[in-house]
């Protein structure tokens, strides 16, 4: 194991131990740095900081790279189905074909809500926010299922991981439902988990509904896109709520009110709604110069993470194509508006030299529209597959023997020590 040595006038001088992961940079070992100085260190959001050990997730954002328990995540958008990839970041391995089998059927039939439950939505106001009725039902999960709630029984462990990734899907439909004033659908064992969740969201009971395997396989993608990105604002929520001890389903219900910040699971919203201002193709180039003068946003595009190509971009980029196929909307306005961006972004020198791509929001928004998803439901739909994802890292960090109540330092700027005033003499 190499070493660095931390000299600070007037202290002696500090051996840190440097770890090495099979992937990544190496991290200094700091533990024991206010211990042997008396010092903090100071990383406003994080941006330095390993703040746990896991074996999920890797991302590379210099060469573009994302892995799934090392499976890139091409290879498991093109081969892999949503729940198979659910039991590779739960379990850590692909499943053969009996755990396949097994996995999915314990899923499946788990997606039911207690009865009780759909009495909550009557409290809303018909216009109130997806998000803010999956952050309330979602914690209410707790109410319900008490029987699932011991963090250090590995059955309630499991019970409640398979009640999360099963039965979100059916609250996240009923959200949209109560809020169109449509009667809520009750899940079909016969459908995928994809397709349960589209018979839930669309089918109407006056008439037979039959979800389209293209578009299935296109949700099916997205939530294959989106279900885990290593230690993001709302994993990290997640493992910090966990960290007290915590219940999964009020963790869970953190991590959604996390995600619903427009700076991390608002982005495909975003998109959207730059299409709605910009109107009309024939606006596309103003608005691009308009963007090289900073006087507009190019939403949708370029990542925070990944400084070349975001690897999920490719793989949403022919999905995007084959739902407008499927359905005929390459010549809808919104749609051609969409492509005129993309054009312009992968040929103008500008774009491409500040690295400026379309990424995985930008494909998603359109497909999401494409398939008659409200913009107000596309946040949920993230929530949705990222569920697996905060699973995961919860489930793992109970399991991690180091794991410690999450508890932050800061750099305090306030006031020094004075002492109280009565109030006549202030």
């Amino acid at each position: 194991m190499s070493r660095a040595i931390l000299n600070i006038e007037g202290k002696d001088a500090l051996d840190l131990p440097v770890l090495s992961g099979t992937l990544g940079p190496d991290v200094l070992d700091i533990r024991k740095l206010y211990a042997g100085t008396d010092m903090f260190t100071f990383d406003p959001g994080f941006t330095s900081t390993a703040s746990c050990e896991s074996k999920i997730t890797f991302i590379d954002g210099d060469k573009g790279q994302l892995y799934y328990r090392g499976y890139p995540i091409e290879q498991l958008a093109e081969h892999s189905s949503f729940l198979e990839t659910c039991y590779l970041l739960l379990y850590g391995e692909l499943p053969n074909a009996k755990q396949k089998e097994e996995f999915e059927n314990g899923v499946l039939h788990h997606n039911m809500v207690h009865e009780q439950l759909t009495w909550f939505f009557r409290g809303f106001r018909r216009d109130a926010h997806p998000m803010a009725m999956m952050v309330g039902v979602v914690g209410a999960l707790a109410a319900f299922y008490q029987d699932s709630l011991d963090i250090n029984n590995p059955e309630h462990r499991r019970i409640a991981e398979f009640r999360l990734i099963a039965k979100i899907p059916t609250i996240a439909a009923m959200c949209y439902r109560y809020s169109t004033g449509k009667p809520f659908n009750f899940p079909k064992n016969s459908l995928s988990y994809t397709a349960n969740f589209m018979h839930m969201m669309f089918a109407m009971p006056t008439q037979e509904y039959t979800p389209n395997p293209i578009l299935v396989r296109a949700l099916d993608r997205i939530f294959i896109l989106h279900a885990d990105h290593e230690q993001n604002a709302s994993t990290s929520t997640v493992r910090l709520s966990g960290s007290s001890g915590a219940n999964p389903f009020a963790c869970i219900a953190a991590g959604i009110a996390c995600l619903w910040g427009p700076a991390h699971g608002g982005a495909n919203e975003a998109v959207l709604k730059m299409l709605d201002e910009i109107g009309d193709v024939s606006r596309v180039p103003e608005f691009m110069e308009g963007v090289k003068e900073r006087k507009y946003r190019l939403m949708g595009f370029g990542h925070r993470v990944y400084k070349n190509m975001d690897p999920r971009a490719k793989i949403m980029k022919q999905t995007c194509d084959e739902v407008l196929n499927e359905l005929g909307l390459h010549n809808d306005p919104k749609f051609k508006l969409a492509m005129e961006l993309e054009k312009i972004a992968l040929n103008d020198p500008y774009f491409i030299e500040r690295k400026l791509y379309p990424n995985v929001d930008f494909y998603s928004g359109i497909v999401l529209s494409a398939l008659k998803i409200p913009v107000s439901m596309f946040t949920v739909i993230f929530a949705l597959a990222r569920t697996v994802g905060w699973v995961s890292h919860w489930h793992e960090m109970i399991a991690d023997p180091h794991q410690k109540i999450g508890r932050p330092r800061q750099l305090y700027t306030g006031s020094e020590r004075r002492d109280y005033i009565p109030v006549d003499k202030r």
